[in-house]
């Protein structure tokens, strides 16, 4: 791909550079749009092109930071570090829009086509792709175009200082400087309903201010500042200042600091000097702040690049949700984006544009960025983003669910079964089966009381809130894992290299690079692994499928899953611990389709049914329709949507000459032959799995659900994650 580079001696390149990877829950956006920021991206190719005794009066931070090289490891080293940072070329641009092509699997908001806006100095660079994470991208709504959105980040820098400004109906607002951010500023104060006197040195400002909201313009060197505001005020000053300056003079904030009332407020967000001048900012009693670029999560790695939002209780407005109230005001028409955009140029014209800009006298303010039509990027980002994914997956590997299966009869039954997580689940839907099955070894809980409860309470001889110390002893062990699922993996990984036989509740992991991670470490152990898929053993399941083993040809079947609305306070609503409800909890159903048809599942075609927006940023409700080797065909419908009086979980299927129903595991019913028969089923299958793993273990039986039946059905789970996210049937990868 194609991205502006600029180096140290002022050199700007347009390079052809390897395309992003995106982040970890982040997306790959194509771009179609990027707005030069002028003031700052001039500033930056301006110090590029200083001599070196230039760059050090323009940076003394630096300098500073050279002396400290110096005094530590030599000046050697010293004049290394500098000609290495002279040699690097480094991005420029942070604010663009685009569409997603490739989606981490980490990642819940988006889908490939989603039209975004993209932020941040560290990846919306002015580049052909864009690797983002997922805070930094917006989705944009309807009614604003690419080239609108592509101004996103620039104007939540503008809303940012609005906010710190705090405006109240009818405030009167100095805003110093009306370059392009200074334009945003004074858009959005008239938008809050404050009343706006904008200054600015360039007399070819006033009619982009006027056309932003201002009610005055002073045009300094033509006006006299003081005198307007004294006539504009009634002699009482401006409530406020905003200054949207780049300088290294003191003048702006001088010219702040004698224009505002009593008590008034200045804001600073442009690059510019702040010597505070004791007297007047004393007897004034006046209040300085500083707004910081996007907002509330800028420069903090946690929320940026770790996806770590902040409450909206305590932080109503991030740099996220400010991305996402620019868009709706574009969208509502109160930014006049068209006023302020002087020139619209191909991304190939770039460096000339840069050229231009850098002219005496250069009267852009917004210059758009153009890289191809949209509608050509919409018909490829399916195509590129399979592409990509292609190419990051591991290998494939040939599965066959009924081969392989080398969990026969235990020569040497299990002495022991230590358990690892004693949450409500494994007290009372899986150990209660196990006591007296099986010797209870070592209890493990993170909180100790729990442990101490369980313990003695089923009747283990140790407790403790290490998993480690699970794993010291030598005898043949057993171990069940019903911790929260972000832990699924590493101990199953742990306990096969232990060579236990595992017991792990659903879902055996959150990502296919888990999996492979198992299957090597399966491979190498002489251990076994049972995945907590309880429906297939219901007693209903079991007799359905006999039923379904009769009747010749492919069956239809159709699951409605109604669970209710997720809480956000539930740990299921962080998706870093849970992997979100497709993945934790639909995989059971999907298993279920598995088992009941005893076919390969082929293709998936899924969607949500459920905006993902608001305080639950990933799928609560979603469909997916299924396509196996046999001919058969599943939907699965997960609802968190409904009326409680309906049953929670029902199954239809349809054969030749029958329909069967299962209605909560409650009651199995059968239309054949013209009649209709009803039986009545007590259990989801938690007992009956227990039991037969349980006689496993004792070496009474073979394994109950072999480890590649479990593989699969996770496969088919991503499948359906993947045809979300990508809104576009998928193939069911090995």
């Amino acid at each position: 791909m194609k991205q502006i580079a600029q180096y140290q001696d002022g050199r700007l390149e347009l390079q052809e550079v390897p395309g992003p990877t995106p982040p970890p829950g982040g997306v790959l956006v194509r771009t179609t749009h990027s707005v030069i920021s002028i003031g700052t991206e001039k500033m930056k190719v301006e110090q590029a092109r200083m001599n070196l005794m230039q760059k050090a009066r323009a940076r003394p931070d630096q300098v500073r930071k050279v002396l400290d090289t110096a005094r530590n490891l030599g000046w050697k080293a010293a004049l290394d570090k500098v000609r290495n940072r002279l040699e690097t070329p480094t991005p420029l641009g942070y604010s663009a829009a685009g569409l997603v092509v490739e989606v981490d699997p980490l990642n819940t908001r988006f889908r490939a086509g989603d039209r975004v806006a993209c932020g941040g100095t560290e990846c919306a660079f002015h580049a052909e792709y864009l690797a983002l994470p997922d805070l930094l991208v917006a989705p944009v709504p309807a009614g604003v175009e690419n080239w609108q959105a592509a101004y996103t980040t620039l104007c939540a820098i503008a809303l940012q200082a609005v906010r710190q400004t705090g405006p109240q109906l009818g405030d009167r607002v100095l805003v110093m400087g009306q370059g392009l951010v200074g334009l945003l500023v004074t858009s959005l104060l008239e938008a809050a309903g404050a009343r706006v006197m904008a200054v600015d040195l360039m007399p070819s400002r006033r009619s982009f201010s006027r056309a932003m909201g201002s009610e005055k313009v002073v045009i300094l060197g033509e006006q006299n500042l003081s005198d307007e505001l004294r006539a504009w005020t009634d002699g009482y000053g401006a409530d406020a200042a905003v200054i949207c300056t780049a300088t290294q003079s003191n003048t702006p904030i001088e010219q702040a600091a004698e224009g505002i009332r009593d008590r008034g407020r200045i804001v600073i967000v442009g690059n510019t000097r702040a010597d505070l001048g004791w007297k007047i900012f004393y007897e004034k009693e006046l209040e300085v702040r500083y707004s910081r670029s996007y907002g509330p999560g800028r420069y903090d790695p946690s929320y940026e690049w770790g996806g770590n939002d902040y409450p909206i209780g305590y932080v109503r407005w991030t740099e996220q949700r400010n991305f996402q109230a620019c868009l709706e005001l574009m969208a509502k028409g109160q930014i006049n984006l068209a006023a302020i955009t002087t020139r619209r140029a191909p991304f190939k014209d770039a460096l000339a544009v840069y050229q231009d800009l850098m002219q005496e006298g250069a009267k852009d303010i917004g210059v758009v960025l153009e890289y191809e039509s949209a509608e050509s990027v919409v018909r490829e980002s399916a195509e590129c983003g399979a592409r990509s994914a292609e190419l990051s997956r591991p290998a494939a590997r040939q599965i066959h669910p009924e081969s392989e299966i080398r969990d026969q009869h235990l020569t040497t039954p299990v002495q022991r079964l230590d358990v690892i997580g004693a949450g409500n689940f494994a007290r009372t839907m899986l150990l209660p089966h196990l006591k007296n099955e099986i010797p209870f070894g070592t209890i493990v809980n993170r909180t100790a009381l729990s442990a101490n409860h369980v313990r003695d309470k089923f009747g283990f001889e140790t407790a403790a809130t290490d998993s480690a110390e699970i794993f010291k002893g030598t005898e043949p062990a057993a171990v069940l894992i019903a911790t929260r699922h972000h832990l699924h993996a590493p101990l199953v990984k742990r306990a096969l290299a232990d060579h236990r036989h595992i017991f792990v509740e659903k879902p055996l992991c959150l990502s296919r690079q888990e999996l492979t991670e198992i299957d090597a470490a399966r491979a190498k152990s002489r251990g076994s692994v049972m995945v907590g898929f309880n429906r297939r053993f219901a007693p209903a399941s079991a007799d359905l499928k006999e039923i379904l083993a009769s009747v010749p040809g492919p069956k239809t079947a159709s699951f409605r899953i109604m669970p209710g609305k997720l809480d956000p306070q539930h740990w299921y609503g962080n998706f870093a611990e849970s992997g979100g409800r497709v993945l934790g909890e639909a995989c059971h159903f999907l298993d279920l389709f598995c088992f009941l048809f005893d076919a390969r599942p082929l293709r998936v075609l899924a969607q949500t049914t459920w905006p993902v927006t608001g305080r639950l940023p990933f799928p609560d409700s979603a469909t997916a329709q299924i396509e196996f080797a046999d001919g058969s065909c599943a939907q699965l419908v997960y609802s968190a949507e409904g009326d409680a009086s309906f049953p929670k979980e029902v199954l239809t299927v349809y054969g030749a000459g029958v329909v069967a129903e299962i209605i909560n595991f409650q009651e199995l019913v059968v239309h054949r032959g013209r009649k209709r028969k009803s039986f009545s089923c007590s259990s989801k299958g938690h007992a009956e799995e227990i039991s037969a793993w349980a006689r496993f273990l004792r070496g009474q039986a073979a394994h109950p659900l072999p480890y590649e039946k479990s593989r699969l059905s996770m496969l088919l789970t991503f499948a359906v994650l993947d045809s979300i996210q990508k809104s576009r049937a998928v193939e069911l990868e090995a």
